[in-house]
């Protein structure tokens, strides 16, 4: 099938590595938008990186519902090219894609209207509460942009070419980290003008994935980007994508909440902590997501095709490398995360502060890359459901544990019902690919 890899044969690290690379560096490539992002505005101070930390988890929310098309194109458009189906392939990539920029405008349209509202459940001072409205509403209109370049990405992520993705994401990047010290700094529009370099950046990304593929790579043999829905595919991404963003989706209304009570008993400050420590902690998490998605394009391919016994060496050869990952990010922020924060913000209470986030935050690591493994192999199996329910039932926990250890510890019980949660999540996940082993492999 034209533009398509083949995953059916060949050496398995070698494969998951090349599928991983790109994919982890598109990752690292969306959450380094908002760490440059909170470098430049931290030179304001810690309320303007409150500000933006604010919009954070919302954004954070946004691209949680985005992984329904996603994750859609990623098991739909894969495991059609490993069934060697190449008309169903480019039924449903459009489908993804059409799917996408409904749910976008929606969703931008529902922030931008409400967004004093929404942002007001966080009780901030007045000031800081306005610099994040204004923000929110500038970034909600850019929605259009990610949700489709999300899909786009899902797209060539199933067909094997997760390099192309990357390379696009990394001019995107580059265009920001250009413009935010402008912005922000020479022209002085503070978090204006980091939201106005986001938007442009965004909308730079989507118009070189439109160029990439109307003009110089026509993946799949070319297909519309836009389609009238037919119930049967559309049914199928829903199912396949929608556990992932409702998990996902859950987990960001959690760190709502989670940021509210942050705020009760840590000011500003808590709430910055939280929103910037995990701007941090995504280093973590998108290694180990980039390799769980090289897991679960390989994984679909494969299952579909018949080929169990690569699904073996593919899921031992991933768990080593994101153990391995997890276990050095744990020295990281236990042992330097004054230091690693105050790369963010220089203010020595704010970095502090941040310091005692990461490094309660840094004992749950590998097992973080546990769960996040494991979600790979499910999902490339089709089976979305397993994940969802874990991260569900462990991230609601989060939000009544947090009440109760901040009610004994101040601020830092809402690290450690974070930390505890997420080694829960872990041993769970292992426990529950244990008992369904045997039919996967």
């Amino acid at each position: 099938m034209q533009g398509t890899k083949d995953l059916t044969k060949g050496p398995i690290r070698r494969q998951l590595f090349n599928l991983a690379m790109p994919i982890m560096g598109t990752s690292f490539i969306q959450m380094a938008y908002s760490i440059t992002d909170m470098i430049w505005v931290g030179r304001l101070g810690s309320e303007a990186v409150a500000a933006i930390g604010a919009v954070g988890i919302l954004t954070w929310m946004t691209s949680s519902i985005s992984l329904l098309n996603k994750v859609g194109s990623e098991v739909s458009v894969g495991q059609s090219i490993g069934a060697q189906n190449p008309e169903n392939a480019r039924t449903y990539a459009p489908h993804n894609v059409t799917i996408s920029l409904l749910i976008a405008c929606v969703w931008g349209m529902i922030l931008f209207i409400f967004a004093d509202q929404i942002i007001s459940f966080y009780k901030l001072e007045t000031s800081i509460a306005s610099n994040a409205s204004s923000y929110l509403r500038i970034i909600s209109t850019a929605f259009p942009f990610y949700f489709l370049s999300m899909a786009f990405t899902g797209i060539y992520n199933a067909s094997g070419q997760s390099k192309i993705p990357f390379l696009i994401s990394g001019t995107g990047l580059i265009v920001n980290m250009i413009l935010d010290p402008i912005f922000i700094l020479g022209f002085g529009w503070g978090t204006t003008g980091a939201a106005m370099a986001t938007w442009i950046a965004e909308g730079v990304v989507f118009s070189i994935f439109v160029y990439q593929l109307k003009k110089r790579h026509r993946l799949l043999g070319g297909f519309p980007f836009l389609t009238r829905l037919k119930g049967l595919y559309s049914k199928r991404i829903f199912i396949l994508g929608i556990p992932v963003a409702m998990l996902n989706t859950f987990f960001a209304v959690i760190n709502l909440f989670m940021g509210r009570t942050a705020t009760t008993h840590g000011g500003h400050l808590g709430l910055m902590t939280l929103t910037a420590g995990g701007q941090l902690e995504a280093i973590a998490w998108n290694t180990s997501q980039g390799f769980s998605t090289a897991l679960s394009t390989f994984v679909a391919q494969n299952f579909a095709a018949g080929q169990k016994n690569r699904l073996k060496g593919a899921y031992h050869t991933t768990l080593l490398m994101t153990s391995v990952f997890g276990f050095l990010c744990t020295i990281l922020f236990v042992f330097f995360g004054n230091e690693i924060f105050s790369l963010i913000i220089p203010e020595k209470e704010a970095y502090e502060a941040g310091g005692i986030f990461l490094r309660i935050d840094g004992y749950s690591m590998i097992f973080m890359m546990i769960e996040i493994t494991i979600q790979g192999l499910f999902y490339g199996t089709g089976r979305t459901i397993p994940p969802a329910i874990i991260s569900i039932t462990f991230n609601s926990v989060r939000v009544p544990l947090a009440i109760i250890l901040s009610s004994m510890l101040g601020v830092e019980g809402v690290w450690w019902a974070i930390s505890i949660t997420s080694m829960a999540k872990g041993i769970v996940s292992f426990i529950w690919f244990r008992t369904l082993q045997k039919r996967i492999f």
